[in-house]
């Protein structure tokens, strides 16, 4: 048995390969064992925090969710040892792999699931390249609700991309009901969920996206929430270039800017990095942008409540008004507005211009000149160049001072 491996793919400039980072995230270590690539699971209870402010009692592997991201290269015979430390049976179905019926982790229809306290071997040799994921079959109601779910990505045999690829990012795609005030996420719940993230992590939480201008970069996507997300990048064009079918040719690819990607599915998106900036990545679907979102809150739009508010919450903790001209009053109030405990704002996280009023499936691309191929640093804000950036033309202090007559008093 060979020392611990720390990632199954070779970084560049051995076989030009660029490592797969996994935002919030890591991939999964290896033991090389008689020429089989031995990787272990633990499928466990775990504090994840979503945000500062937003903690819950989730399931996991060994510590996270999702649990870290398995790489290997077409060909390789991998064997993943899977122990149950949770109080309940669990499995492990790969997602999309071709492999022996067996192997197929569906309780009760390949295998007899596994106990806790038990420890099982799945062992096959991949026969297929690109993005899969993996999850339990087993309970999958419960068991996903709570964060079982992961990324397995298998690398072509060639030892190069073609074109190259020079930084390639994994992100998996959830859905989350973790009602205002609770700990616990709640697996009843079909289609109100309140939380959405990029690799269980919601804004300003989740970690930015880094590019040198000039790069080719590929975003890997995986979604195992029970909707479906419109994924659209700020600033750049990209083309659809796989799936869990691998990579597609040439001749398949598709030029796009928003992209759906259905539940259940990956995509592979890849662009060149040419536009320097800050530029937003998030999912389209507007509610999905937001934290502690659910269908129940009240619209008061145009009634005036800054001190009936903090009176309702005082009976009903878990209240959240909307504002009184838009939700941007919350982004503006979420210091000082205090809300159910546990609970993050509907919108937080400041750039360089204030609020940025986004939750939830958000993150940030930062494309610089100056940045290192290597450099995992985040750059700070962006810094435009004169002429590059919209600026204010006029102002109507009319309209302005009658806006200020209508708002309500803070004494």
């Amino acid at each position: 048995m060979e020392n611990l491996v720390p990632n199954p793919a070779a970084p560049k400039p051995a076989g030009n390969r660029a490592p797969v980072q996994t935002p919030n995230g890591r991939s999964l270590p290896y033991r090389l064992v008689n020429g089989v690539k031995e990787f272990h699971l633990t499928a466990e209870e775990i504090d994840h925090e979503f945000a500062p402010g937003c903690t819950a009692k989730c399931w996991g592997y060994n510590g996270s969710t999702p649990g870290p991201t398995i790489e290997a290269v077409e060909g390789d015979r991998v064997r993943i040892l899977v122990s149950n430390h949770l109080r309940e049976p669990t499995t492990i179905h790969w997602h999309g792999l071709l492999l022996p019926n067996g192997m197929d982790g569906v309780s009760g229809l390949n295998q007899a699931p596994i106990k806790p306290g038990e420890t099982w071997a799945y062992e096959f040799t991949l026969r297929q390249a690109g993005t899969h994921m993996y999850h339990p079959h087993a309970d999958e109601l419960v068991q996903m609700a709570f964060g079982m779910m992961g990324l397995f990505i298998i690398h072509p045999k060639a030892s190069a991309d073609e074109p190259a690829i020079d930084r390639d990012y994994a992100m998996l795609l959830h859905n989350w009901a973790l009602h205002p005030g609770t700990y616990r996420p709640d697996p009843a719940v079909m289609l109100d969920f309140d939380l959405w993230t990029f690799n269980s992590k919601i804004y300003p939480a989740t970690a930015p996206l880094l590019a040198r201008t000039g790069e080719r970069v590929r975003l890997r996507i995986g979604n195992l929430s029970m909707w479906n997300h419109p994924i659209h990048l700020h600033g750049h064009r990209f083309w659809v270039t796989g799936s869990d079918g691998d990579r597609w040719p040439r001749s398949a690819w598709i030029p796009e800017v928003t992209h759906i990607i259905g539940v259940g599915q990956t995509r592979d998106f890849e662009f060149i990095a040419d536009n320097p900036g800050d530029w937003a990545l998030h999912c389209h679907m507007v509610h999905h942008t937001m934290n502690a979102m659910g269908h129940s809150v009240p619209n008061p739009v145009g009634a005036k409540l800054a001190e009936a508010d903090a009176k309702i919450r005082s009976v009903l903790p878990g209240n959240m008004s909307m504002g009184s001209d838009g939700m941007s009053e919350m982004a503006d109030m979420a210091g000082m507005m205090q809300g159910p405990p546990n609970t993050v704002p509907m919108m937080s996280g400041n750039g360089s211009f204030g609020s940025i009023e986004m939750g939830g499936m958000f993150t940030v691309l930062k494309v610089r000149d100056d940045l290192a191929a290597d450099d995992t640093r985040d750059p700070g804000w962006y810094r435009h160049p004169p002429g590059t950036q919209a600026k204010l033309v006029s102002f109507d202090p009319q309209f302005a001072l009658g806006f200020a007559r209508d708002k309500p008093s803070d004494s």
